[in-house]
């Protein structure tokens, strides 16, 4: 597929998939385009044979459409080829790129019981509950110091469980990383992920002068949210959580932050939930959707899919009027897109990015975590398994077969390994359901920015981060 044909929010789009250019059409040219297909537009006159094929159109009026068609791709704007495939760019993919983010768990243990926790409420399924003492935490950092080779930034979230459990580690962690900024010549830039519990004015305080950023957990609604997030002893969190996040957030000024909740399939009238958090005061909100096999109560599951993408159509016209919200899955920027090796391949977990239990242990992400399988070596000893890291790395969306025939391959880079590991037990076959999601989240996105962004630009596959290793771009 070269182009992706749409409507939303009463605007007739589309996509060219290689080119990132989006145009917004009338109803002609964009049934004009539509029976076009496959493409490319020919040259002269439009045929007669997809003309008889539109009789409701004057033929002036078609013709117009077809030379606008016709200029567009003459711009490179439209049916433009893959210059990655061709040039074969995704074959050339750094195998093991060096690690520049890590994902902490400082804490194995969580004061909360949410119902549909992956973590299995916070032991990540080993039944072993702990948290991470600071020589651990100590070890990771040097860990990461080393195998970041010649990269300056580096990411730092704290996780859990419920990290806050494990304060005491986490602050002598940070102390402890920005005592080795100087000496070799590194920036770490802190986040933290929270249920809210344990927050007082002293840790808000602390968590808004350390953390750039700050990742909040509530699921909305607050039926919803003490349905689906009680504590140890089976009571609601929500009237607890909520004013301790409202002070964090009035602390925090420009730092970013995030309100993240999930959706199941016991409330997939999630756009109530967003709302809900745009009245509390939270302008920067995401909602994710539950994702897990078969047999998982609460995981969004294929028959779910209709309503779910109706209820993405009705929160993108919600927001429409709703500029105090800023909701993560509708973010799209359709003229600096990132750079190639981004776009092809993704998050990087495994190679750029992992993730340090509380026993050291290394694994590709926080969702791997407990699988022995994908345990990659340990802090304690520096070992590093660069089998398995570079079978992450070579996942891109050329060697996923799903993608390759996916108008949304450039936007998602390839969807999550994670998630096809839990759905379909293989890190390289597509887990359809997210990928519906996905695809639904981005034509919502993309009306929602298209007319306010610059139609008919591609976007820009360059980057100018001089601190990346990725590409000499």
């Amino acid at each position: 597929m070269k182009v992706h044909t749409f409507t939303a929010l009463g605007q007739y789009l589309a996509a060219d998939v290689n080119s990132g250019a989006v145009h917004v059409l009338d109803q002609l040219t964009y049934d004009l385009l539509k029976k076009l297909g496959e493409g490319p537009v020919g040259e002269g006159r439009v045929p007669q044979e997809l003309a008889a094929q539109l009789p409701q159109y004057d033929p002036a009026d078609l013709e117009e459409s077809w030379q606008e068609l016709q200029e567009l791709q003459e711009a490179g704007l439209l049916f433009t080829n893959d210059d990655y495939l061709d040039t074969k760019a995704a074959m050339d993919l750094p195998k093991a790129a060096v690690v520049k983010a890590l994902c902490l768990h400082v804490s194995h243990d969580c004061n909360l019981r949410c119902r549909y926790c992956f973590a299995s409420t916070g032991d990540f399924g080993t039944g072993h509950r702990m948290t991470m003492d600071f020589e651990t935490a100590k070890k990771a950092i040097d860990w990461v110091v080393t195998k970041s080779g010649k990269r300056r930034n580096i990411e730092v979230d704290f996780f859990g469980g419920e990290p806050l459990m494990a304060l005491d580690t986490v602050k002598r962690t940070v102390e402890y990383a920005r005592s080795l900024e100087k000496e070799h010549d590194k920036v770490f830039r802190f986040t933290i992920t929270t249920n809210g519990v344990l927050l007082d004015d002293e840790t808000i305080d602390y968590i808004n002068r350390e953390m750039s950023n700050v990742v909040l957990s509530l699921d909305g609604r607050q039926e919803v949210n003490d349905r689906m997030r009680p504590t140890v002893n089976g009571k609601g969190s929500y009237e607890v959580i909520v004013p301790k996040f409202q002070k964090l957030v009035a602390g925090r000024g420009t730092r970013d932050y995030y309100v993240r909740g999930t959706f199941t399939r016991e409330n997939l009238d999630f756009t109530a939930d967003v709302l809900r958090m745009g009245d509390l005061g939270f302008r920067h909100v995401s909602v994710e959707p539950c994702s897990g096999p078969a047999d998982d109560p609460f995981a969004i599951r294929e028959e779910d899919l209709s309503r779910v993408e109706k209820e993405y159509e009705k929160l993108a016209q919600a927001l429409m009027d709703r500029k105090d919200i800023n909701f993560f899955h509708f973010n799209v920027d359709l003229s600096q897109g990132p750079c190639v090796i981004k776009r092809l391949r993704g998050c990087g977990a495994g190679c750029e990015y992992v993730a340090i239990t509380p026993d050291g242990d290394i694994y590709p992400c926080h969702q791997f975590v407990g699988r022995e399988e994908y345990c990659m070596g340990s802090v304690h000893d520096g070992s590093f398994d660069m089998d398995i890291s570079g079978r992450f790395a070579q996942q891109n969306i050329y060697t996923r077969p799903a993608c390759q025939e996916c108008w949304a391959r450039f936007y998602c880079s390839g969807g999550c390994s994670a998630s096809n590991l839990l759905v379909n037990g293989d890190i390289t076959r597509s887990n359809e359901v997210a990928c519906a999601m996905q695809r639904k989240r981005l034509e919502c996105a993309i009306a929602l920015n298209a007319l306010a962004a610059g139609m008919g630009e591609p976007a820009n596959t360059k980057c100018n981060n001089t601190d990346c290793n990725l590409c000499e771009a």
